[in-house]
């Protein structure tokens, strides 16, 4: 059994994690999923004991900081195109897209890769993003195709213009595809 010694950390401890992440308290705030006053209240009150969730959460933090840049940091959008790829309300996989120069940037935020969009594929080229896109919606060949196309408002067979109207949603699984897209 663990004591009760351990079951709380202080607002000393927030601050010092907090620091060592290198990000202010806006940014803490939101990577715990809390408000900017918690976090302005708890290191003000440094000595006050501080239990809950957050425990666990600051333990992981203090000592693997990295999984704070790892999974949870949103890298700068460098392509025109902005796709996340989602399981429920999870980001699975970020996917960066240059149309243009046929190039794409991706960040897992998933171990498990049958959550990943290019699964076990870490380096996955613009080919390899063009045959996901087409997975994401029904068969090209698929009987009445004119009909689903007619309704979805798309003149012809574009795997892009399908997802962005379907979000990329498929019969029974819970995967999707938010579209992000920037005058860059």
């Amino acid at each position: 059994m663990v004591s009760k010694m351990y079951n709380y950390i202080t607002g000393e401890d927030i601050k010092r994690i907090r620091k060592k992440l290198g990000i202010t308290q806006k940014e803490f705030a939101k990577l715990i999923c809390s408000s900017k006053p918690t976090i302005e209240r708890w290191e003000r009150e440094l000595d006050k004991p501080i239990t809950g969730p957050i425990v666990a959460l600051a333990r992981i933090l203090d000592n693997r900081p990295n999984l704070a840049h790892d999974y949870l940091s949103i890298p700068e959008q460098v392509f025109p195109l902005r796709m996340w790829y989602m399981h429920k309300n999870r980001p699975c996989t970020l996917i960066d897209v240059d149309d243009a120069s046929g190039q794409i940037s991706v960040k897992n935020y998933v171990d498990d890769i049958m959550y990943r969009a290019f699964g076990a594929n870490n380096h996955p080229n613009y080919a390899d993003y063009l045959e996901f896109l087409e997975e994401r919606c029904f068969p090209r060949g698929r009987d009445k195709s004119k009909i689903i196309l007619e309704e979805l408002d798309i003149p012809f067979y574009d795997p892009f213009a399908i997802v962005k109207k379907t979000k990329g949603r498929m019969a029974e699984d819970e995967f999707w595809i938010n579209i992000e897209e920037s005058n860059k």
